[in-house]
């Protein structure tokens, strides 16, 4: 056996016994949804090894798990749904009327309503989950895609991409109540957990901004530059804030790399190498780790958030796109 061999074996048995040794974390399950693939990759955060693939429809993207842990609900985007998965089987228990090409989604405090994107209708698709029934239809910018909620519910955020806006939605009304204007194509919106700011990337801008939700408007925009690669390849997608609010964690796409910063100061503090074109991530529940999505190498890559450091990347399907992590 190489030198080679036997190191990567090596690393790959410290990263299944950090994963092991958290205890807890071995009872997570990753979901990642293969865009090309038609395929949701099942991830066993213990082994840090796929353990299943599952058939769902055509061009998954937005990706997350019920409160219960029991459902996984998939963007069919090219099938115009959301396919509805046991967990425990991976059978498709039925699907929900998403509206024209759903790309991303959230779900209420509660489990219900679910808030969907439909990037191809410039609106936003409300759905009473258990009654698959359509609660509200709110029209917003144009190429929506990211959906963020605020920790009491109160307000959605959706972000259009060619609108270049944050769209401010009362969930009790369904109305637009406010837009911020941030910069080019924002792909992805996220609160920090005292619901006090907004972070929205712009993957065209190449920034994030941060957002005074209670003003309404652009306090901090945050920019990226990394030794050797070129401005126009850093593109910021996905958003991770610890529950603390002392990290974050931004994907920045055909960069390779994922920003670490301090949320309290907005300072990059490091850029970790991952796979090619990094696209979301999804925490652990106890936030030990993050899972990165890294579409055009096939791969997700695991991140020890204390450590700051890469530990393992693992084999996924054709060009994953999402990722969630189950509640238990």
């Amino acid at each position: 056996m190489s030198r080679c061999i036997k190191a990567g074996l090596s690393v790959a048995a410290m990263a299944a016994a950090l994963l092991a040794a958290s205890g807890s974390a071995r009872a997570y399950t990753v979901y990642v949804s293969n865009e090309k693939g038609n395929s949701v990759s099942v991830i066993d955060a213990n082994t840090l090894a796929v353990t299943a693939t599952w058939k769902v429809g055509r061009r998954p993207r937005g990706i997350t798990v019920s409160r219960d842990g029991k459902e996984l609900y998939v963007c069919a985007s090219d099938d115009d749904r959301i396919d509805v998965l046991d967990t425990t089987s991976g059978k498709i228990l039925r699907s929900l009327r998403s509206g024209p090409d759903p790309e991303q989604f959230i779900l209420g405090p509660e489990g219900n309503p679910l808030y969907v994107a439909n990037e191809d209708d410039s609106q936003v698709t409300v759905i009473d989950i258990e009654k698959n029934k359509v609660l509200a239809e709110v029209p917003v910018g144009v190429e929506p895609e990211g959906m963020g909620l605020s920790p009491d519910g109160k307000v959605l955020v959706n972000t259009s991409e060619t609108t270049n806006m944050a769209h401010f939605i009362d969930t009790k009304t369904f109305q637009v109540i406010d837009n911020v204007l941030v910069d080019a194509r924002p792909r992805f919106a996220e609160f920090t957990a005292d619901g006090k700011f907004l972070w929205v990337s712009a993957e065209v801008g190449g920034t994030v901004s941060i957002i005074d939700v209670a003003a309404r408007r652009v306090v901090k925009k945050i920019t990226f530059k990394i030794p050797s690669v070129n401005d126009e390849a850093i593109q910021p997608v996905g958003i991770r804030i610890t529950k603390d609010g002392t990290k974050a964690f931004v994907a920045l796409g055909p960069a390779n790399r994922i920003a670490v910063i301090d949320a309290k100061t907005h300072e990059v503090e490091k850029y970790l190498p991952v796979g090619q074109r990094v696209w979301q991530l999804a925490f652990t529940p106890d936030q030990k780790f993050l899972f990165s999505t890294n579409g055009t190498s096939n791969d997700v890559s695991v991140v020890d958030v204390q450590a700051g450091k890469v530990v393992k990347s693992i084999p996924v399907g054709l060009l994953p796109w999402g990722v969630a992590v189950s509640p238990q």
